[in-house]
């Protein structure tokens, strides 16, 4: 999920319900972000000859061109669809033939709705699919959003609990899923031909990550699930972050690391019995900041994840 680009918002508190007629709507969050679909840009980075990766308005998309056809991984939002085609195109590929979705958010996954009906096959870990049938209200922290539930045509055709493998454009490719994360449904789908893998919004490097509390997020769970995900990598792996710049596997283990030390400094406040607001005072990223930006929304997320594993509820 992307980092919230509103600093002087209100900040909510993690028990509070939150009423969808107080939750924004893609407009109104587009308007929020500064995102704008018709002057957007796809930018392309090549990974190898039939891996790139494209770079838009929301989640970050890998592309596999060969023989077999074109299979993403995310898919962004249907009113990208044409220009992410175009880039296809340049990439020598026609129509998608699979979209893997890393999870069910709207910046990762809405370009479903133009896919579907198109004839592309969508695949997605199996709760993810579920999170797709009904209306979610995501609380982003410092805002609220509406995410309505997707079309039939628009949910994954295929899916799968813990692994999944393609056999497509002359390598395998890997589906991994290591628990609640991100989000309770999240995908690492790694190229192992191409010696990549792209992780989804499990791994930010454009900041700290989202926490999806509210719909069953775990702060442990994402730093299990990217300790999976270093266990079947090497030096080489060129690391896909959900958003921000293509990395190594030296900057997801100091990702983890970071997470690790954050985890152990809110988790004692914790358990010390401290409240959100003494959290936040505290200022338990303080030495992270420089690098990772505004931590409003992580330690809000943060808390709410702890604190409900302290709880066991």
């Amino acid at each position: 999920m992307i980092r919230t680009a509103i600093a002087a918002a209100t900040l909510f508190t993690s028990s509070s319900f939150v009423h969808a007629h107080e939750a924004m709507n893609l407009d109104q969050l587009m308007k929020a972000f500064g995102w704008n679909f018709e002057t957007a840009e796809i930018k392309t980075e090549k990974v190898t000859d039939r891996l790139h990766v494209l770079f838009g308005i929301g989640g970050n998309i890998a592309v596999s061109t060969g023989d077999n056809g074109v299979l993403v991984v995310d898919d962004q939002f249907p009113q990208m669809i044409p220009k992410v085609m175009k880039a296809i195109g340049d990439l020598g590929g026609k129509d998608i033939d699979f979209a893997i979705n890393t999870h069910w958010h709207f910046d990762h996954a809405e370009g479903n709705l133009a896919l579907g009906p198109q004839g592309t096959w969508l695949v997605s870990q199996k709760n993810s699919r579920d999170m797709m049938m009904s209306d979610h209200i995501i609380n982003l922290v410092t805002m609220q959003y509406a995410q309505q539930a997707y079309l039939a045509n628009a949910l994954p055709h295929v899916t799968y609990d813990d692994t999944m493998q393609f056999h497509f454009n002359g390598e395998q490719i890997d589906l991994l899923h290591a628990g609640p994360a991100h989000t309770t449904g999240d995908t690492a789908v790694i190229f192992r031909g191409s010696n990549a893998v792209h992780l989804g919004d499990v791994f930010n490097n454009s900041g700290y990550p989202f926490i999806d509390a509210d719909n069953g997020g775990d702060l442990t769970g994402v730093i299990n699930f990217c300790k999976a995900v270093l266990a079947t990598i090497d030096a080489k792996t060129v690391v896909i972050p959900g958003h921000g710049p293509i990395t190594n596997q030296e900057k997801l283990s100091a990702y983890v690391a970071m997470l690790e030390t954050l985890r152990g400094r809110i988790l004692e406040m914790v358990k010390a019995g401290k409240t959100l607001e003494e959290v936040v005072a505290a200022k338990p990223t303080h030495d992270f900041d420089s690098v990772h930006g505004d931590s409003t929304n992580f330690v809000n997320r943060a808390y709410t994840s702890l604190k409900r594993e302290v709880s066991g509820s």
